[in-house]
């Protein structure tokens, strides 16, 4: 079995913790979050390319394309040199899978309560985390939606150990190319969607493309994983010292601008395309800021516990969401004031669920099944939230 190797540039025994970019995770699934309780909210404004729901129809793809850019770049940054793959496979599977099952069986009781019917070609798909290969609208939003994603996780987590070393050889100098060639390719990805793939009828208005063009740019493990890539590469830009001085506000400034460009971008340009340099240059400068000591609100206290709980809040907002929204009998047409003031309690009660998910499920499940044992042996006791700052493996 392989060796997670990174080559000579990668090989520090332990490195910095990096908080802000712990900070930073909740901000995504923020994002996620508002994006989702907007269209459920507001649908017309989400839909239509005005008011409140359509600033945050951007929002849902972003926070995701943040989330796969920040994974390689985390997972490269805490490697174990000499690890064997199986060893970082099982932590992975700890970490990601009994969070997905346990949403997964939510989302059906919720759907037997409701009277809302599923399907084996749903549910099995689902379970195994294979939907995102089979471009079926249905089954790649089947059962608790977001999952999907998790689907191209699996598929970089598969993929990581062969790719490690093979980043960790390239020479500091040629870094920076290799960097521009994943952020081409993922520029590619949409046109290479519109010219190949048949139109058939839109999706809506707004999304003038067709279920088989949103599925290969949006939801297809393989065309994501150029994002995954391109966060490995600046990790080894980072650790290299070639990082030139890009401060957070900056950074911050020009992922605003990013966004606003993927708002009005034709076709499938504003899913990844238009915000993938300046997240490129926000997660890095993250990281120096932390590394250089520069303290923001993203590494206080708060907001370490909310980026902790990011992964559970990301796995049940849906949920909570739309089975809130039905038992309360709320509709779909109310004042984008009336949406942004039931989005905060719906946030409240999103974070009350992800926090019990962390507690009861996700922590002891690490603790207990992450690392192979000594019979005999206690479990390492996980490190307390306000001082695990690092995304550690467990923890990206």
């Amino acid at each position: 079995m392989s060796a997670l190797t990174p080559g000579a540039a990668t090989t520090a025994p332990r490195r910095p913790n990096l908080p802000t970019l712990t900070g930073m995770r909740f901000l995504a699934s923020g994002m996620v979050f508002f994006s989702h309780a907007f269209f459920r909210f507001l649908p017309s404004s989400w839909t239509s390319g005005t008011g409140a729901g359509f600033w945050w129809s951007a929002a849902g793809s972003t926070g995701v394309s943040f989330f796969f850019v920040l994974s390689g770049f985390v997972l490269t940054w805490s490697a174990r040199p000499g690890e064997p793959a199986r060893a970082f496979w099982r932590r992975r599977l700890c970490k990601i899978y009994p969070n997905h099952l346990v949403t997964a069986v939510a989302a059906v009781v919720l759907m037997l309560v409701c009277g809302e019917a599923f399907t084996a070609g749903q549910l099995v798909p689902n379970l195994l985390l294979v939907q995102s290969w089979i471009p079926r609208f249905d089954v790649l939003t089947g059962i608790n939606q977001v999952s999907w994603s998790l689907c191209c996780e699996a598929l970089f987590y598969l993929l990581f150990p062969l790719l490690l070393p093979s980043v960790g050889r390239i020479r500091a100098g040629r870094l920076w190319w290799w960097a521009g060639g994943a952020v081409l390719a993922v520029f590619c990805v949409p046109a290479v969607s519109a010219l190949l793939l048949s139109g058939g009828p839109h999706i809506s208005p707004r999304m003038d493309y067709s279920v088989d063009q949103l599925w290969f740019v949006y939801f297809f493990p393989v065309m994501r994983a150029f994002e995954f890539v391109l966060g490995m590469l600046l990790a080894r830009i980072v650790l290299a010292g070639g990082w030139p001085r890009i401060g957070l506000l900056p950074a911050g400034l020009l992922f605003l601008a990013g966004y606003a460009g993927a708002l009005y971008a034709p076709g499938q340009f504003g899913t990844a395309a238009l915000t993938i340099v300046p997240l490129a240059l926000l997660i890095p400068a993250g990281a120096v800021a932390d590394l250089e000591g520069r303290r923001s609100f993203l590494s206080g206290r708060v907001a370490l516990w909310l980026g902790e709980v990011s992964f559970a809040l990301y796995m049940v907002h849906q949920l909570v969401i739309t089975y809130g929204a039905k038992a309360l009998g709320i509709g779909m047409r109310m004042s984008a004031l009336e949406a942004t003031a039931l989005s905060l309690p719906f946030l409240a009660a999103s974070l009350l669920a992800a926090w019990l998910l962390y507690t009861l499920v996700e922590q002891p499940m690490m603790r207990r099944w992450s690392r192979a044992r000594k019979p005999g042996t206690a479990a390492p006791r996980p490190a307390r939230p306000e001082k695990a700052g690092a995304p550690t493996p467990e923890r990206a």
